[in-house]
């Protein structure tokens, strides 16, 4: 028996009489063995399902042929496949209805030497399309639960009406037809389900910085935009290089999953806006409030005793009023200092002198003891030259790097999908060996993770603005990226194509407003 799960009841009409020629039937039988080693292979209906209906409509020497899927939620049945016939939206039958329909809900063979006799027999396809339906072969797809999954149906066969052999031949067909398409549609459920979790632990991801959202999904664009432009390059480092359809899935997945380690950073240290938090601000704020109190108390205890001992009362305010408003002056312009260097711009030069005196400012405490206005932690804090954050949370910011690896090892990848944890790895490392985690050598990062490295930096730069930074021109992210280049940091055949081949503007949708302002302030 060829074909898996053709119920029992289906058995060869005995007083028909197969009118082929034994040489023909083998060839035929021969190719529906072909055609089931291929559907093993196949994954994806969109090129399984044409090939069987090809097949079908060889075998059964038809005009043309279609294939219907069942949907039992729906209780309805689908084309997918129609041979001549341009159907979009698809075509939905409920079971029962119409010749397809009958078979499916029935499982029946229907052979019909004139299709318009028969009652069941639409004729309104006939009627959009142009088409003569004269014989109409429909046999089930069954799978090997004994369920009909879907109906192969057969139109006009050359010579005259469908044949017993033709039915059997279609049912041998369509058994394994049925066994392939569940597993696609298995597959296609898998796909969807992994589908699904990437982009919910992307939104989880980006969940914790709003500022952030979309990124994941832009560097993914870009990155797969600059895999196109190396295999159309004809010169050059990567010229043909070229990515199987596993490898773009693979570096897809790798771009969207970057950041996942985010979720192992502080949420209070992954959106800083500022050198100080917030509260630490306020605290230190109130400290300068304090010492401005303390400095008019001091003073004003000072008048009192002097006063007390008798002293001219315009001299002992005359002396007092010019000190105390050049130390109210000087206190108004550390806070000032304070509040400057509390953003993640880029320090002067020179400042850190100017900072460095306010370790030294002081005012004396309810108890009488001495107090500076800054501590030397906090002096150190407001000293970093670039960005809000302490050497500390830089580290930790730079460890979503290995959270994301150590996550990403825990699933278990399909051997398509294995180097997934380790092209997002690598998404920081430099060239030069100064990026991070692992400072590696130009030798051991893959044209992935330089890919990603460029798309991840070009998208960082020109996001809309975030609290920590403002968003640059498009112009601008491509001087600061070439700057690396320069420094032999990131790779300079990949950002010649980035810019050549224009990945951002034909994968990424027009500039943001915060970058056009910024574009057209320069």
């Amino acid at each position: 028996m060829l074909w898996i799960g053709v119920r029992s009841g289906l058995r060869l009409r005995q007083g028909r009489r197969f009118v082929e020629n034994p040489q023909r039937r083998i060839s035929k039988l021969t190719s529906i063995l072909d055609i089931a080693k291929a559907m093993v292979t196949r994954r994806d209906l969109e090129s399984l399902l044409p090939m069987v209906i090809e097949e079908a409509r060889q075998v059964a020497e038809a005009d043309r042929c279609s294939l219907f899927l069942v949907d039992r939620e729906e209780q309805i049945l689908y084309t997918k496949v129609a041979q001549g016939i341009d159907h979009s939206p698809r075509i939905q039958v409920p079971l029962g209805v119409g010749i397809a329909g009958h078979t499916a809900k029935t499982g029946q063979v229907i052979n019909l030497p004139d299709a318009y006799a028969d009652p069941r027999f639409n004729r309104a396809v006939d009627l959009s399309t142009g088409y003569r339906t004269t014989s109409l072969l429909c046999v089930p797809m069954y799978n090997t639960n004994q369920e009909v999954v879907g109906v192969i149906q057969a139109l006009n066969k050359r010579g005259g009406p469908f044949l017993a052999e033709d039915e059997e031949l279609l049912l041998a067909l369509g058994g394994q037809a049925a066994s392939a398409v569940e597993n696609a549609l298995l597959h296609e459920e898998i796909q969807q389900l992994f589908e699904g979790f990437v982009k919910a632990s992307v939104v989880a991801i980006e969940s914790r910085d709003p500022t952030t959202a979309g990124h994941s999904e832009r560097v993914a664009r870009l990155t797969l935009g600059l895999a196109d432009a190396v295999e159309r390059s004809t010169r050059g480092a990567y010229q043909g290089v070229r990515f199987s359809a596993d490898e773009r899935n693979e570096l897809r997945y790798a771009a969207l999953l970057h950041d996942f380690g985010k979720v192992g950073v502080r949420e209070h240290v992954l959106v800083k806006a500022n050198k100080f938090y917030p509260h630490e601000l306020t605290l230190v704020e109130q400290r300068f409030d304090y010492a401005r109190k303390s400095l008019e108390a001091e003073s004003l205890r000072r008048q009192r005793d002097r006063l007390a001992a008798g002293e001219d009362p315009e001299t002992v305010l005359a002396d007092e009023e010019g000190p105390l408003a050049k130390r109210l002056r000087e206190i108004d312009t550390a806070l000032e200092l304070v509040r400057r260097c509390n953003k993640p711009t880029v320090l002067p030069a020179g400042i850190q002198g100017p900072l460095a005196e306010l370790a030294r400012l002081g005012f004396l405490g309810p108890d009488g003891t001495r107090h500076t206005l800054l501590s030397q932690a906090e002096v150190e804090l407001l000293s970093i030259p670039k960005g809000s954050l302490s050497p500390s949370e830089r580290l930790e910011i730079q460890s979503h790097v290995s959270h994301t690896y150590r996550f990403l090892s825990q699933i278990p990848w399909t051997r398509s999908l294995r180097r997934v944890p380790e092209i997002a790895h690598a998404h920081h490392e430099k060239l030069d060996g100064s990026g991070y985690p692992l400072a590696a050598p130009a030798t051991s990062i893959g044209i992935e993770a330089r890919m990603m490295a460029i798309a991840d930096i070009y998208d960082a730069l020109t996001v809309s603005d975030r609290p920590y930074k403002r968003a640059v021109s498009h112009d601008h992210a491509l001087e600061i990226i070439e700057a690396e280049v320069r420094q032999g940091k990131l790779d300079q055949d990949l950002f010649r194509l980035f810019v050549d081949e224009r990945v951002p503007e034909v994968h990424l949708d027009p500039p943001s407003e915060a970058a056009d302002r910024e574009a057209g302030t320069r």
